[in-house]
């Protein structure tokens, strides 16, 4: 096995296929999961992503052999050096412009596509170890990769849903409104750190709503009693947590 394993980190075709080939194997496994989620960026989008980081690392690996072999002459005339990180370096910045299309601002002041741009740099980061013949570090990382993605979201959420800060919106009948939400607030033990008003629109008209900020008592810090309490005032339409 471990003869096996030499023998593709050697630089031949059978090896630029199996890394490229394990690349693409990677950048699905991750990808697929988040297309499971409609995430921002999918499946082809990781796999592609990995495959380009792997191919970019192949080029200064055949640029490094290559300058050790047959263009020993154009070394020696021109004398210059070659640093086989240098196009891998370069998949950073990249990675960076791709990572950065898929953030984009939603609505009540939420970013969604954080994961999927970090998610795309780990990927891109796989990548360049598959290309580089880094074996251990890919198949360690992957696993890593994806318990991260796949199930500590279910723990990140109940973690959020346990502190005492809160950010909620609310949609009510009348800017007259606000003072009963916020004595409901009170009543509940909680304080109001900030609020934003804001208009939204509903079967055409232009109803007030707020973003608000609160921090729970710590003898009654459950997000779903302040949110149930809020939900029962006649003048509220609808109450939700944002959690981004």
């Amino acid at each position: 096995m471990s003869g096996i394993i030499e023998s593709l980190r050697q630089f031949s075709l059978p090896s630029v296929l199996f890394r490229l080939t394990l690349a693409m194997l990677v950048g699905a496994l991750i990808g697929y999961g988040r297309a499971q989620k409609k995430a921002n960026a999918g499946l082809r989008t990781y796999m592609l992503t990995s495959i380009g980081a792997a191919l970019t690392m192949l080029v200064s690996l055949y640029e490094y052999e290559m300058l050790k072999g047959p263009w020993t002459y154009a070394v020696e005339a021109v004398g210059m050096k070659f640093d086989v990180s240098r196009f891998s370096a370069q998949v950073g910045s990249g990675i960076g412009f791709l990572a950065a299309g898929t953030i984009i601002a939603v609505a009540h002041r939420q970013v969604s596509g954080l994961t999927s741009a970090i998610g795309l740099f780990a990927c891109a980061t796989l990548g360049i170890a598959c290309g580089a013949g880094f074996y251990e570090a890919v198949f360690c990382a992957m696993l890593i990769i994806i318990f991260t993605l796949e199930f500590m979201q279910p723990l990140e959420l109940a973690f959020k849903r346990r502190l005492r800060n809160i950010t909620i919106y609310v949609e009510f009948e009348s800017p007259e409104d606000v003072d009963a939400i916020t004595s409901a607030i009170r009543n509940q033990g909680a304080q109001l750190y900030d609020l934003e008003m804001e208009r939204t629109e509903r079967q055409g008209n232009k109803l007030p709503s707020a973003i608000m900020t609160l921090r729970l008592d710590r003898q009654n810090a459950s997000h779903s009693a302040i949110l149930s309490s809020l939900a029962e005032l006649p003048c509220v339409d609808s109450v939700q947590e944002l959690i981004s």
